[in-house]
């Protein structure tokens, strides 16, 4: 019975790591009239994403997936 519940408190503990990690992957968004809004989301940190619109009409904004998300997180 034991080794069921420490098996359950990994695997929860484990989904909470996997999903910062993905939410950390997608922070900033590059925008564009190619891309819409929020555009490709793809991009950890605003200077990768700076970098790709580097000769492109495009910019960089926060994605808002992830500001709503820090947002409302002490709200639940």
């Amino acid at each position: 019975m034991k080794y069921r519940v420490l098996m359950a408190a990994v695997a929860i503990a484990a989904s909470f790591g996997s999903s910062t990690a993905a939410m950390a992957q997608d922070r900033y968004c590059l925008q564009g009239r190619i891309w819409g809004y929020p555009g490709n989301c793809q991009f950890a940190s605003y200077a990768q994403c700076m970098a790709s619109a580097s000769g492109t009409n495009a910019s960089c904004g926060i994605n808002p997936r992830y500001a709503y998300a820090r947002r409302y997180r002490g709200y639940r």
